[in-house]
């Protein structure tokens, strides 16, 4: 993807850095929770904020975007970086997200934050991820490939 930018170079050093987390959450069916925003296929994150623990934004962040409450954090996976244009800050930044297992139990209510430009959430089970992961940003992409490597999905 062209907004998509999953490197770190000398070019890019100088650049704000914008720290975010998120997770991947998976249902008792063993199934990975993804939100579709912006025409593409995405999993739930969001911006650190002040004074807030990277563990708090993670849950938090997964709340907000998907209306889950009873969320169990997991132990954390990885740390992907991608640069894009912040059109509120008006410049180039890093986006340094940082990803955690996350676990629900049942069937719980899922809804869309649409102010977040949210429009469809979808527990995704393994036969049909390849399809989603089409439509996705190679950073998405890294973190499940991460994290499927040292877990069965």
């Amino acid at each position: 993807m062209e907004n998509d930018k999953n490197y770190l170079s000398f070019d890019n050093m100088d650049k704000k850095r914008i720290i975010a987390a998120g997770g991947l959450v998976f249902n008792e069916q063993n199934e990975l929770l993804m939100i579709f925003r912006r025409g593409f296929w995405d999993l739930p994150k969001g911006k650190l904020d002040s004074g807030e623990t990277i563990e708090a934004c993670a849950i938090r962040e997964v709340q907000e975007e998907t209306g889950l409450t009873k969320i169990e954090l997991g132990k954390f996976i990885k740390i992907t970086l991608h640069e894009y244009f912040d059109p509120y800050l008006k410049e180039d930044v890093i986006k340094e997200s940082h990803w955690y297992h996350m676990k629900v139990k049942g069937n719980p209510p899922l809804t869309p934050q649409t102010e977040e430009d949210i429009s469809l959430i979808e527990w995704v089970g393994a036969d049909a991820l390849p399809n989603y992961l089409k439509n996705t940003y190679a950073t998405i992409i890294d973190v499940i490939e991460f994290f499927s490597s040292s877990q069965q999905l």
